[in-house]
């Protein structure tokens, strides 16, 4: 039996097995003028896809030191509240996830150096945590801090809701 370590250095990334042609965002549709066939779906799923929203957004989205993040955050944020206040749920939704990747890039690199977690020479081994820069440590917390204060506002919990009951 395999200790729960050398099972955990055994796991490939999840990206070598995926399969596009089932993925439900896709790059030629504009979600601006198509909102209904945008899919809410898991973590930060589409962001990178999503158009107008990832040319927008992206450009704002930096994570380098915590005061670049700060900045890149609060951009963020008020394009989140921007969104929510023009009733336009897949941009204040993008804007959450765009938040929430901060977070979790940031900490990726705050585990890893070079923020990669696999060796890809070596059959995608898992690479020594701890080995990252404390910096991004910082800048994931405040991306932290304002994708949970996306995620809990109420009037886009509300419309979260009504969306997954509508689109799917």
């Amino acid at each position: 039996m395999k200790d729960n370590f050398e099972v955990k250095t055994q796991r490939k990334p999840s990206y070598l097995d995926f399969d596009i042609s089932r993925y439900p965002w896709k790059p030629d549709i504009n979600y601006k003028e198509h909102p209904e066939a945008y899919m809410v779906g898991k973590g930060e799923q589409g962001v990178l896809i999503c158009e107008p929203y990832k040319s927008i957004i992206g450009p704002f989205w930096r994570f380098k030191d915590p005061d670049i993040a700060e900045k890149s955050a609060v951009k963020i944020y008020d394009l989140f509240l921007s969104y929510i206040s023009q009733d336009d749920f897949v941009g204040a939704d993008l804007s959450r996830k765009y938040l929430q990747m901060g977070y979790t890039r940031a900490r990726r690199y705050a585990n890893y150096k070079g923020g990669k977690k696999y060796d890809q020479s070596k059959d995608y081994e898992l690479l020594e945590r701890g080995t990252g820069d404390a910096k991004k440590a910082e800048a994931a917390s405040i991306f932290y801090d304002y994708w949970k204060k996306a995620e809990g506002n109420q009037v886009y919990k509300e419309k979260k809701i009504w969306w997954k009951k509508t689109y799917g």
